[in-house]
């Protein structure tokens, strides 16, 4: 409210007591003017939301399209903190890009932390940090902290040690939710005016209302996703005759404006958060689940990526992308799929029998594409595990879901439309490139020394791949081909979203971009605007989207890590609540990690992926053990054991 008031202009007594002071402050220091009866912001000054790079610069993000973000560097953020709103002084006669300086702070951004009440060895009350389990201040006015159970976690002001939401309690599992989300800051409801835009939105596509988009809705398009999806970001079809790919993606960007209030909270989530029960989504579930989402048997907008492959080398020969209308004809599942795959189909369904004659040619030529890729990249053998809750929201099962042939089909698919996507760029700063850097030498040869311990050698390399390569090799040899993996892939850099591309190492692709999932992730709304401007010719709206490009893909490369970091916290909570109840119990597990401060090992038996921090020395890596669950930490989510035994070899 404020930052429209001094942007538009306002008169004093319009303005809200709790801003009095700091427009008093603007006043002195001439940040505001006084212009036919009303004050505003004087063209120096900017306001906007503040954020912060893993370098400690800030930006004042643009409050409108034709500005550029404000650089701010760490020796003049003040006592500004990530998120809040502050007004900030531009710095004229620089070179390089717009800087300036923060001299004042609209609105706190009401940062937080996590904390709750326990007791110590005497016994006297306390409040805890839930990250660091260290004391601090909290304080709840009219009301005495120890009335509360021993257990109940706040959320609590940085600045103040205000009490801003009591969470829950940490004997309830429904409070695993709300930490999981609060600590990484991810978020569930929606700001009203999101709402708004997205109720005003049509419902259903009329195809007469986009005369100029290409109609492909005789095409038999499909989509392939898990049983549990709701939101449908693409649909294939492969022309056999014409060795010709089209992968559909979803038009979001048609529905959803730059700038919009959907826009201005997209790209503070970034990505949409995946919990076993629920998802947390980037856009209003009005536009993910329904007119955005690829639905078979309706009519819906998709931006499509058109691939012409060479049948003899399989090199796409002709890329082009355009808006179109598709009419997806069926929606399968990956279980199906592979069926249908090992087994074939008997059944009669005309929409099946009508995409079988594409699927099953192109899943043969995925198979081709893999093997290809694989020449110049890595296979490494990750394991995603899904958790299954209960209806109290307690871990009953897990599964570890591995690729199948379904997904190689889908996945190569989508790798060419990224990578045609990001062969339309030059690569610096025109573009938003989902880049992988490769790996320093000596951070392998260090893991090469560690593998070591076990009997994993290897003498002859020239490089970084050439080591890993011959270390996946050996690993294979000695049947540890998933545990060393885990290893090579902790020693590698993360991959992350950038504006100049340097490649991405792990896949082997000299341009390599995220296209395919604008419902899910900003970096494929935004790679979807560009292209559809240089579709248009627009320079000036290209360049309204690339003049914040570096801060903003650094701000969702942080965001990617946030959103995976509150699945793995949630995760984690799920598996020390099943630890709670089998204190005391045996286990078989595998060493996993070893190193100067601690030893953790992994579970082995039918509930897959809980690690226990262990006690006990005499292991080696990989080794196969007996332990006891000792004691669970359940604001850290941590599992301790003790070593019993080590579990020979036969």
């Amino acid at each position: 409210m404020i930052a429209a008031q001094l942007t538009w202009g306002l008169l004093p007594a319009d303005l809200d007591p709790e801003y009095r002071e700091v427009f008093e402050h603007l006043q002195k220091i001439g940040a505001v003017v006084e212009e036919d009866g009303l004050w505003k912001l004087h063209s120096l000054y900017r306001i906007g939301r503040l954020y912060l790079g893993r370098d400690g610069k800030g930006f004042v993000e643009a409050a409108f399209k034709e500005q550029r973000d404000l650089l701010i560097e760490p020796d003049f953020l003040g006592e500004a903190k990530r998120g809040d709103i502050v007004v900030a002084k531009r710095f004229l006669a620089r070179r390089g890009r717009s800087s300036g300086k923060v001299v004042a702070i609209l609105k706190r951004a009401h940062r937080y932390t996590l904390a709750y009440t326990a007791r110590d060895e005497q016994g006297n009350f306390l409040t805890l940090d839930l990250r660091t389990d260290l004391p601090t201040t909290v304080q709840m006015e009219g009301i005495s902290l120890n009335t509360f159970k021993l257990g109940t976690v706040f959320k609590v002001d940085i600045d103040t040690s205000d009490v801003l939401e009591v969470l829950g309690h940490l004997d309830s599992p429904l409070v695993d939710e709300r930490i999981a989300l609060a600590l990484y800051d991810r978020h569930d409801a929606f700001p009203p005016a999101c709402i708004e835009e997205a109720r005003a939105v049509e419902s259903e596509v009329t195809a007469a209302e986009h005369p100029d988009r290409v109609d492909l809705r005789d095409l038999d398009f499909c989509t392939i996703d898990p049983v549990s999806a709701k939101d449908f970001d693409d649909a294939i079809y492969f022309d056999t005759a014409a060795h010709t790919l089209y992968v559909a993606i979803a038009d979001v960007s048609h529905y959803v404006p730059f700038f919009s209030a959907i826009d201005r909270e997209a790209v503070q989530r970034g990505f949409t958060t995946y919990l076993p029960h629920k998802s947390f989504p980037m856009l209003p579930r009005e536009l993910s689940e329904n007119i955005c989402s690829l639905k078979p048997r309706v009519d819906r907008l998709a931006f499509v990526a058109k691939i012409t492959l060479d049948p003899a080398t399989l090199e796409p020969i002709e890329e082009t992308f355009f808006e179109a209308i598709i009419h997806s004809k069926f929606r399968f599942h990956y279980d199906t799929v592979d069926g249908i795959l090992s087994s074939g189909y008997t059944g009669d369904d005309p929409a099946i029998l009508g995409i079988l004659p594409w699927l099953l040619p192109l899943q043969k030529l995925t198979e081709k594409l893999r093997a290809k890729r694989l020449i110049w990249g890595f296979d490494f053998r990750s394991e995603e595990i899904k958790l299954t809750l209960d209806d109290a929201q307690l871990l009953s099962g897990t599964q570890i879901e591995t690729g199948t042939p379904s997904h190689s089909l889908i996945e190569e698919c989508m790798l060419l439309a990224n990578q045609a996507a990001a062969k339309r760029f030059e690569g610096d700063g025109d573009g938003i490139f989902r880049i992988h850097e490769p790996p320093q030498l000596e951070k392998i040869e260090a893991l090469l020394a560690e593998l070591a311990a076990i009997g994993l050698y290897v003498e002859e390399y020239d490089d970084s791949p050439s080591l890993i390569r011959a270390i996946q090799a050996e690993a294979k040899h000695m049947g540890l081909e998933s545990e060393v993996d885990a290893m090579i892939i902790r020693s590698l850099r993360q991959a992350s979203y950038s504006a100049h591309n340097i490649g991405h190492f792990g896949l082997g692709f000299s341009h390599y971009s995220h296209f395919t999932s604008p419902i899910r992730r900003y970096s494929d709304l935004l790679l979807h605007r560009l292209i559809k401007t240089q579709l248009a010719g627009d320079t000036e709206e290209s360049g309204y989207l690339l003049r914040n490009i570096d801060p903003l893909c650094e701000r969702v490369s942080e965001l990617e890590r946030n959103a995976t970091k509150a699945e793995w916290d949630f995760r984690d909570r799920k598996f020390t609540r099943w630890a709670q109840e089998r204190i005391g119990l045996f286990f078989d597990a595998e060493i996993i990690e070893i190193d100067e401060h601690h030893t953790k090992a992994r579970l082995l038996g039918d509930i897959a992926g809980i690690e226990v921090h262990l006690q006990g020395e005499g292991v080696m890596l990989f080794d196969k053990i007996r332990l006891m669950i000792t004691h669970i930490h359940l604001p850290q989510a941590t599992i301790m054991g003790e070593l019993v035994a080590k579990i020979e070899e036969e």
